[in-house]
């Protein structure tokens, strides 16, 4: 018997759901997935004076920029990311890499480098994989304080792409340490020594080490979207792009070209996003940003310098000054992009 389709039964919405329409996939696995978001008396059912609830209303409830925003279920990431498309996009992108590094490494690539940049990496790039692991730390931390899950996965996914790019970094120190001899490139704790004791990324450890200990979520997100991450991207994936293409390292300027066009292209566009429904859905949220992200701008200066400085050493490279000067602009246009 055929079924008359005005006979057949309509979709009902969910209960939770609050418009007259049935859930993108999107949105039924993360719309209200924060139940302990503003829950009272306290975010855990705990006793409210023990320290994860005070910890949570203080730098998350507490947080000027959350506070002034009513709703926080009404922010979208700008791709809709859920895990299962997330990891088809990022499927594609891996496989370039390989593909990549598999074609450079049948040419012996680092074999037929000049010794002058082999020295360079290990002094001023190798070492780059303690900042990525920070990131990732920082990236982590804002996700678990986010007053929704539509925030929190936006970090979450960054956080993942943090680990791809360290995880590449890490493979180009073992391929430079098997393809030059010097097993010591891929020495973890020669790299350590480098990052906790080379001068010129002193600067950038500062920075980082003080943008993992700011635990207000308001301050997290400028210091670390505002600041740290433009900078530092601007810097390793333009910058050292440029030069490894000048030094013919064209494997490390075509994986970071490849990180700029995907993964910072995605922090960009949800950063844009996230700030301006903070500031359309809240009140002086605008100004509390630019305070926030001028108040780290020097610690960021700092670090952009000292990077800057270790990238002038390297073969055919521009001076520390315009490096520092190029970055510093990017990261004040793309403030200036945010609506700030």
């Amino acid at each position: 018997m055929i079924t008359n389709s005005k006979s057949r039964k309509r979709k009902q919405p969910w209960s939770l759901w609050t418009e007259r329409r049935v859930p993108s996939e999107y949105e039924a696995v993360t719309y209200m997935f924060h139940n302990h978001f503003r829950n009272e008396p306290a975010p855990f059912e705990l006793s409210e004076d023990w320290g994860i609830n005070v910890f949570y209303k203080t730098n998350r409830e507490g947080s000027t920029l959350i506070a002034a925003v009513e709703d926080w279920e009404g922010y979208r990431d700008t791709r809709a990311y859920t895990y299962r498309r997330y990891v088809e996009d990022q499927k594609d992108r891996e496989v370039y890499c390989d593909n990549l590094i598999d074609e450079f490494e049948a040419r012996s690539h680092y074999e037929n480098l000049a010794p002058a940049w082999l020295e360079f990496l290990g002094d001023y790039y190798l070492s780059v994989r303690f900042a990525g692991h920070a990131q990732q730390m920082s990236a982590v931390y804002l996700g678990q304080m986010a007053p929704s899950a539509f925030v929190t996965n936006t970090f979450y996914f960054q956080m993942a792409n943090e680990m791809r790019r360290v995880q590449r970094q890490a493979y180009l120190a073992q391929v430079l340490a098997m393809d030059t001899e010097r097993p010591i490139l891929a020495d973890s704790q020669h790299a350590r020594a480098i990052w906790t004791g080379g001068e010129t990324w002193q600067g950038l450890r500062e920075l980082i080490e003080k943008q993992l200990c700011a635990y207000d979520f308001s301050e997290a997100f400028a210091s670390r979207q505002l600041v740290l991450r433009p900078i530092f991207d601007h810097l390793f994936n333009t910058e050292l792009a440029l030069i490894a293409e000048a030094n013919d390292d064209r494997l490390l300027s075509m994986l970071h070209d490849d990180f700029r066009t995907y993964d910072e292209a995605y922090a960009v566009d949800n950063t844009k996003g996230f700030v301006r429904y903070a500031v359309e859905h809240g009140e002086g949220n605008d100004e509390l940003l630019r305070s926030l992200a001028s108040n780290w701008l020097p610690l960021g200066e700092k670090a952009a310098r000292g990077i800057a400085e270790g990238f002038a050493q390297a073969p055919g490279a521009d001076s520390a000054d315009a490096i520092t000067e190029r970055t510093l602009a990017a990261q004040s246009r793309f403030v200036a992009s945010c609506g700030l």
